[in-house]
């Protein structure tokens, strides 16, 4: 009996709403526990551990999935897609968090930013902390803020795919 073979986009569709999933769930942690506001970093340091994880896995998956053959574009093409859609989720959650659960959550981050800022750097020029404080607003601007994050995840999943493609090719 032979195994049918999946399109890596189907198979990396899957897999980006479990890692957008993910991005979510250590999202709202943050923010229950208040830790967002403080700045916390565990959230990205959980995500930048399991971000390659789950791309590591869904190539070691889609591999057994068709019949141990894996090339390195397919392993690229599903490491991207993984990234992408990904991306796409956790953007769309922003949005909805940012504009309906809790559209005073961004002002206070900056407000919250610029005392610590402040209190870091007491002797701070306020022509430097103005600037500092733009390039934060243009950054949060949800068309940019959205743009970057989509491109970053997608040339990280490429960086990662790459790797594990190279690592779980078949020699076929």
């Amino acid at each position: 009996m032979e195994t049918q073979k999946m399109s890596a986009g189907k198979f990396g569709m899957n897999y980006g709403l479990i890692l957008g999933v993910i991005m979510i769930a250590l999202s709202v942690v943050s923010y229950v526990t208040g830790q967002a506001l403080e700045g916390a970093q565990w959230p990205q340091l959980a995500y930048y551990i399991i971000f390659p994880i789950v791309i590591m896995y869904a190539i070691s998956k889609y591999k057994k999935h068709n019949a141990n053959v894996l090339t390195i574009g397919s392993a690229i093409k599903l490491g991207v897609i993984i990234g992408v859609i990904s991306a796409i989720v956790y953007v769309l959650y922003g949005l909805l968090f940012n504009y309906v659960i809790d559209p005073e959550f961004m002002p206070q981050l900056m407000e919250v930013t610029k005392e610590t800022m402040i209190e870091q750097n007491p002797d701070m020029p306020q022509a430097q902390l103005d600037q500092s404080m733009k390039f934060m607003e243009t950054m949060f601007n949800p068309v940019i803020g959205s743009a970057i994050w989509i491109a970053a995840s997608a040339l990280f999943g490429l960086i990662w795919s790459l790797i594990g493609g190279l690592v779980m090719k078949s020699n076929s």
